[in-house]
């Protein structure tokens, strides 16, 4: 029997809330399969399986809370299972008020019925139950003054959670990461260039931006120095995929960091079309759980914010971040010539326990070589 678990969403993450089940006793599953949703300080968060079988039983209800690691469900794998009576589903109130994805609600069963009954939107009501959930009574206000106009809250509640998850997890990160940092500057003429003519051959929704260059530069010169594409937990932990995690500023504030699965293997339209995807899902929050817990390292890119410089923070349990700025006109000397060149500064921050100096130094160097060569990308 297959046992399924809480997942780690991040070193933020204690516990998670089980908002619903997406499958019952005898359904069968398979690898990559949405079976649950659950929220955490980040939102609701689609939770997939990876494994193949039947659904033998859910073990914890829908609404309560779970710590990290608790089993969930029993899944009996195709050589054990077996097919059981389908039981015929009753559908309740609960079970058919359309909840929003982009919108963060808790709320008791009750108070759902109630707001089903009444017609109130659970997503104008700021609960004062446990946790800020909603519970009857919140709804049956809301219910009277429903001809009141409501005020909409700044920051808004999930905005408060996702920067509470960030605060937790730099808090952590400082605490116990010994980081150093290494800086360089990058030439960015011929990667522009070439930039430039490839996209005369895409339309205008496939064209690619700089940073798909920056994103599969960084993988391919993480396979030539494998010690940075890992985790510290008890010593040093290489990683066998390249999953780069992309951090994506809010518009409600924070971050969200959803990774790219095998970065180094995608092509450059691939990871466009990655970018493409994951952006807005991240910022109405509507990432699988696969994307937030396999990182392996972490990129942050302010290219469009005219930062010069990125000292980033690293998100444990990796051991480096690669920082990005804008693509700055700066003077550059070459060959005894000066002149005016578009310049990229790359910083690495990396955990001292892991790497020192000279490993970093040589990542930086492979990234650079890989970037000069953007047709071998």
């Amino acid at each position: 029997m297959i046992e399924f678990c809480m997942p780690s969403l991040g070193a933020d993450m204690e516990a998670g809330t089980l908002r619903e089940w997406l499958v019952k006793p005898g359904d069968t599953v398979k690898r990559g399969d949405i079976i649950a949703v659950v929220e955490t300080q980040k939102g609701l968060i689609d939770i997939e399986v990876f494994d193949e079988g039947t659904i033998d039983q859910l073990v914890v209800k829908e609404e309560e809370k779970v710590p990290v690691g608790t089993l969930m469900a029993l899944i009996a794998s195709t050589k054990e299972a077996v097919v059981k009576p389908e039981q015929p589903e009753v559908k309740t109130a609960e079970k058919i008020i359309p909840v929003s994805l982009t919108t963060t609600v808790k709320a008791s069963p009750l108070a759902r019925r109630v707001a089903a009954e009444k017609g109130v939107d659970l997503a104008d009501i700021k609960g004062t139950g446990e946790g800020g959930a909603i519970t009857k009574e919140d709804v049956e206000k809301a219910a009277a003054a429903q001809k009141e106009p409501v005020k909409e809250e700044q920051p808004t509640m999930a905005a408060e959670g996702i920067r509470m998850a960030v605060a937790a997890a730099m808090s952590k990160s400082n605490r116990e990461i010994p980081h150093y940092y290494l800086e360089t500057k990058v030439d960015m003429t011929l990667p522009l260039a070439w930039l430039s003519e490839a996209n005369k051959k895409r339309t205008v929704k496939q064209r690619l931006l700089p940073v798909v260059l920056l994103v599969k530069a960084v993988a391919k010169a993480l396979a030539d120095v494998p010690d940075l594409n890992a985790y510290w937990d008890n010593g040093l932990q290489r990683k066998d995929v390249i999953n780069i995690g992309f951090a994506i500023s809010l518009r409600t504030g924070g971050v969200m960091i959803p990774a790219i699965h095998l970065a180094d293997k995608k092509t450059l339209d691939e990871l466009m079309a990655s970018l493409n995807d994951m952006i807005p899902r991240a910022r109405a929050m509507k990432l699988r759980s696969s994307e937030l817990s396999d990182s392996t390292i972490t990129i942050t890119s302010l290219g469009e914010g005219n930062v010069e410089t990125v000292y980033g923070v690293i998100y444990p349990p990796q051991v480096a971040l690669v920082g990005f700025g804008s693509i700055i006109e700066q003077p550059w000397a070459e060959q005894g010539m000066l002149g005016v060149r578009p310049i990229l500064t790359v910083t690495l921050a990396a955990d001292h326990r892991a790497t020192d100096g000279a490993t970093g130094s040589r990542f930086l160097v492979a990234f650079n070589e890989h970037l000069q060569k953007p047709d071998m990308l």
